[in-house]
Order: C-alpha cells, then sequence, then structure tokens
C-alpha cells in the first residue's frame, strides 16, 4: 500500500514545542487525508499527547504551523479548531452523566418549537444520528448507564454530527475487551469509508496494524518514520520506538530477596480485575503498562483511600483492611505518588515543613517544635542530596528533581514496611534520576518491599528486579528482569507478541 494521493485535510510543519527547557516536540511533520486512519505511536513522553494537543489547539507550538483543509494557523485555538472540523476524542470520557443519549449528541443545540423543546425530533434527530453509523442505543437511556465502549460510540457520533471530519481519536480502546474493541474499530472503518480523516492514538501495536493506513513513530519528541501499515511488522514498530540498545539486558544481576512482604490476592477494583502479586523484601518489582491499563489504581488501593470491590491486602504476614488509611499506615505501607505537586508536596511550605508534614501527621502532635523540624530538615537534605539557593526555599522554587527528592525523603523516612512509587523519574533530569534510582536502591537494600508503578519501559530498566506486565487490568507477564530484553518489554505493553 502507498501513502494517499490525497491533498492532507490536516499537517503539521515543523511543529517545535519546549516546556520549561524539555523538549516535548522537535521539527515533527505530520499528514492526514480524507479518508485514512494515520496511527500515531510511541513509548510513554516520546510526544503523542503535546502532538495531538497542538492538533485541536490546546497547545500553541514554539514554531511551525498547523494546516487544516490548506488554511495555515500559527494560533489554532480549540475554538478555531473545531470551527475547522478538528475534534478529540479523549481515553476519559466526557459524557454527562445525567442526561439521555439524545441530550448529549444535541447538548447546546436541542430542536426547539414555539419556544419550547421537542424532544419527539430530539430523539429523531439523535436516532438518526447514530443510525447512520450503524450505533445500536436506545437514545432514551441515560449516558451513566453505558458501559466504556457505548460512551466511546456515542462521543464519536456527537461529534460527526456537528459536522467534525477530523477527529483525533485517543486510546478509544483502553481497558476494553476484544468484543467492544471491535465495535470501536467498526465505527472507524465507517468513519474512513464515509471520507473523514481520523489521527488514531494507541499503545496496542497488534490493533494498529490492523486497524490504520499510516503509522508514524514518536521518540523523544522527534519522527522517526511514518510507514505505511501494510509495509510495517511489529518487531520494526518495537525497534523504532525503543530506539538504541534494545537487545541489550537490562540488568546482569538481581538483588537478593527475602521472604514476601507484600502480598495482594484477587485484587479487584476500577481497571484491575482479579489481580494477584507478591513482593519479597529487598526486591523492588515493577507494574508496567499502557496509561489507564490497571497499575494507576494501585495507589488508592494500597494507600487505602478506596476500598476494592474484591480481593486481599497482606503487608507482613498480616492483613491491612480495605479502604483503611490508617491501617495501611500502621501497616507500614507507604504510598509515593506520581503527581508531587498536585498531591505530594504543598508547593507554597517550605522544603523543610514539607519534609516534617507526614511525620508529623503519623504522630499526631499538637504543637510544631521548629528546632527539632528544622534540624530534620537539614539531616534529610544532606542525605538525601536536596539542593536549593537557601536554606529552606518554597518547595514549588525547587527543580523538579530537586521536589523529587523532598518527596521521597518525607516518604521514605517512616518506617517504611512496604512501599509504592508511581512514576519516581517523571520529569526529572539525568542526575536526578540516577540520584533517585540510587534512593529507591538503596531502600531495597535495607529490607523494604518496593513496588514500582510505571508506563516508562526505560524506568523499569533502571529501577527493577521483577517486571509485571498489565495490560487490559490483567498480568499478561511476570519475568525477572535479568531474563528479559527490552524490546520484548515494550512489545508486551503494545500488545504484541514478543519479537
Amino acid at each position: 500500500m502507498s501513502g494517499p494521493a490525497a491533498p492532507p485535510v490536516l499537517e503539521l510543519r515543523g511543529v517545535y514545542k519546549t516546556f520549561g527547557g524539555a523538549h516535548a516536540l522537535s521539527d515533527v511533520d505530520f499528514a492526514l487525508s480524507a479518508g485514512e486512519v494515520h496511527a500515531v505511536v510511541g513509548m510513554n513522553g516520546a510526544g503523542k499527547s503535546t502532538l495531538v494537543e497542538t492538533m485541536c489547539g490546546a497547545i500553541v507550538p514554539d514554531r511551525g504551523a498547523v494546516h487544516i483543509s490548506g488554511r495555515r494557523h500559527t494560533a489554532l485555538t480549540p475554538r478555531r479548531a473545531r470551527a475547522s472540523g478538528v475534534s478529540i476524542v479523549h481515553q476519559k470520557r466526557s459524557l454527562v452523566p445525567g442526561l439521555t443519549i439524545a441530550e448529549n449528541l444535541l447538548l447546546g443545540r436541542l430542536p426547539t418549537r414555539f419556544g419550547a423543546v421537542s424532544w419527539r425530533e430530539a430523539r429523531r434527530e439523535a436516532a438518526r444520528a447514530l443510525g447512520e453509523l450503524g450505533i445500536e442505543i436506545a437514545v432514551d437511556r441515560v449516558a451513566a448507564a453505558l458501559g466504556p465502549a457505548e460512551q466511546t460510540l456515542v462521543e464519536i457520533a456527537r461529534e460527526v454530527h456537528r459536522g467534525r471530519r477530523i477527529l483525533i481519536l485517543d486510546e478509544p480502546t483502553a481497558s476494553l475487551g476484544a468484543a467492544d474493541a471491535q465495535r470501536i474499530h467498526r465505527l472507524v472503518r465507517s468513519l474512513r469509508a464515509r471520507g473523514a480523516g481520523v489521527v488514531y492514538i494507541s499503545h496496542d501495536l497488534d490493533e494498529v496494524l490492523d486497524l490504520a493506513d499510516r503509522i508514524t513513530v514518536l521518540r523523544d519528541g522527534k519522527r522517526v518514520v511514518t510507514v505505511p501499515a501494510a509495509d510495517a511488522d511489529l518487531p520494526a514498530l518495537v525497534r523504532a520506538m525503543a530506539g538504541d540498545g534494545l537487545r541489550k539486558k537490562i540488568h546482569d544481576a538481581v538483588r537478593a530477596a527475602g521472604e514476601p512482604v507484600l502480598e495482594l490476592g484477587g485484587l479487584t477494583a476500577g481497571w484491575l480485575r482479579g489481580f494477584d502479586l507478591a513482593v519479597r523484601a529487598g526486591e523492588i518489582t515493577a507494574v508496567l503498562g499502557p496509561s489507564g491499563d490497571g497499575q494507576a489504581e494501585l495507589f488508592p488501593l494500597l494507600s487505602g483511600l478506596r476500598r476494592a470491590e474484591s480481593g486481599r491486602v497482606r503487608i507482613a504476614g498480616r492483613d491491612v483492611p480495605s479502604g483503611d488509611v490508617g491501617a495501611a499506615l500502621a501497616a507500614g505501607m507507604r504510598c509515593v505518588t506520581g503527581d508531587r505537586l498536585g498531591h505530594g508536596l504543598v508547593p507554597g511550605l517550605g522544603v523543610d515543613e514539607n519534609l516534617d508534614l507526614v511525620r508529623r501527621g503519623l504522630r499526631r502532635p499538637w504543637l510544631v517544635r521548629w528546632s527539632r523540624m528544622r534540624g530534620h530538615g537539614r539531616d534529610a537534605r544532606d542525605r538525601y542530596g536536596i539542593k536549593a539557593i537557601h536554606a529552606d526555599p518554597p518547595v514549588a522554587a525547587l527543580s523538579g528533581g530537586n521536589q523529587q527528592k523532598v518527596l521521597l525523603a518525607a516518604w521514605l523516612d517512616t518506617g517504611v514496611t512496604a512501599c509504592l512509587l508511581e512514576e519516581p523519574t517523571c520529569g526529572v533530569d539525568v542526575a536526578a534520576k540516577a540520584d533517585v534510582q540510587r534512593l529507591v536502591g538503596g531502600l531495597a537494600a535495607s529490607g523494604a518491599a518496593v513496588l514500582l508503578a510505571s508506563s516508562d519501559v526505560d524506568e523499569v530498566a533502571g529501577l527493577a528486579d521483577r517486571v509485571v506486565v498489565v495490560r487490559g487490568g490483567r498480568t499478561v507477564a511476570d519475568r525477572p528482569v535479568a531474563q528479559v530484553t527490552c524490546d520484548e518489554l515494550v512489545a508486551l505493553t503494545a500488545g504484541g507478541r514478543t519479537p
């Protein structure tokens, strides 16, 4: 199959975007034609999100331009993008739960007669919009009663009904079963047959190879290759996504591990379904998977913020009640969030105060002992390598790497038996990443059981002794890191068989 000959309906030329000095996109070109499904793939952090947000006007590039139907835009906004026929359907569904399908489809455009809404006409128009796309869903149903696949179908139908001819679908089949995913695939093929252009974002390479006309691979913010899907295969895509050093073993040796400390049995909640896992003392086990495939459920479950539907959590041989934060902390469970400024730290407080928050929360003191807090802060800054321009700046003034060290120091200095780390090296520079890896390695060496929830193969390569790959909320692989290569991990995470 050769590339489409029709003029592009959506084109990015030389798009360049940085955030705080980090290159999110570097001189990226992209083109989509009418009647084409053009897939974009890449590892987490490759630049996919920045690319699609540039397409729909949510991000304005530093350099380059977006062309829609031949018109050049240098300062595209979401409103202008929608007016030009571009729309994005996110992985996180956006229907109004309490409204019917007809109301969601026609929201803001309900037909009226004599100054009042004509509900008969609204239901007729909504049924016609769904029927034209082959979607069989009763329009009187309430959105909250729909399954994930049905919600996605309705969202796509809504955008088509509003005249959008360029659709960006962001992980539309993430965490869906095979039958539901096929419903989405049939609709995408129908859109292509109707002449729509579809940008398709997915971690599942088997899906991409089956569905797309062309595939663009991003890596480190750069376009590596654009290839007709008929000329691509899984090993080639994996190599393009992972880059150099593909077939090197990640570790030559594994740390010695003791008895199981953190045990999860049949844990079911959210996207996780019947999840089993045991982490031994002195071991770092990584749970690796695409964003939204289940590993994000571990933080609320293990921290006690959410009650599991079923299953159990055991720490050091004792059951921990589900949904009980105090019980999890008392058992020695420490959960370090991946959203350090949103949920982990108080940006406006100083380093010493942030370091003391967890300790004070565990002790519940009536009074703050400032001299003791300052002394603990000095000691923690030295041991964790926290660098600042003066003694106790607001934590928001620190670099991302130093913020991450403050977060780790706050939690890891409190008697850890088992620890969950969410994306601990995300958004830090190379030097800080090495420091964080050293700190996590030291935690495991002290005898703690360390569980790493990650979507980054490189992070797993730098930290873990064992890797559990999760897709669709279920375990698809459980291997010692010393016995797996990077390309095998990428292939398993992306949904294909190991090449």
